[in-house]
């Protein structure tokens, strides 16, 4: 099986909240906005951030609609530089996010701060300068520090 990923599902409580957190308040251009269903925004190369409604995504995929599931991974977005990081933390907590951790120089080199949306899923935002992706979408990657 070739490794790949196109979209990464999030059941949200409440559809209309997390759209608006990322169409309006983040800025994100929808691909796809089924009103009371689901959203698509494409997050990069190929690949989809969609928002379900946690209630459907838990019957659908055979789960429970626990908030604590948010608790267990992050989404990770690299940046340019330590003050891109800053901003986009920033503009993530004006738009309803909470900032759950301010960004700060890693022990590894880089740089990273961590928000969570309204449902409480975090987002790390990285400044990585060993990590580059290339026009055709393969990621590199290297230590760096």
């Amino acid at each position: 099986m070739k490794a790949q990923l196109n979209v990464v599902t999030l059941g949200v409580s409440s559809l209309e909240a997390s759209y608006d957190f990322y169409a309006t308040g983040l800025a994100w251009q929808p691909k796809l906005y089924v009103l009371d269903e689901v959203a698509f925004f494409q997050v990069g190369h190929g690949l989809l951030l969609s928002l379900f409604r946690a209630d459907h995504l838990a019957a659908e995929a055979g789960g429970s609609a626990s908030a604590d599931l948010a608790q267990l991974f992050t989404l990770g977005h690299n940046v340019g530089s330590p003050d891109e990081v800053d901003h986009i933390l920033n503009v993530a907590a004006t738009a309803g996010g909470s900032i759950v951790a301010e960004g700060t120089h890693m022990s590894w080199g880089g740089y990273s701060g961590y928000f969570a949306d309204p449902d409480g899923f975090r987002w790390e935002v990285c400044h990585n300068p060993g990590l580059s992706v290339d026009a055709e979408g393969n990621v590199t990657i290297r230590e760096i520090g």
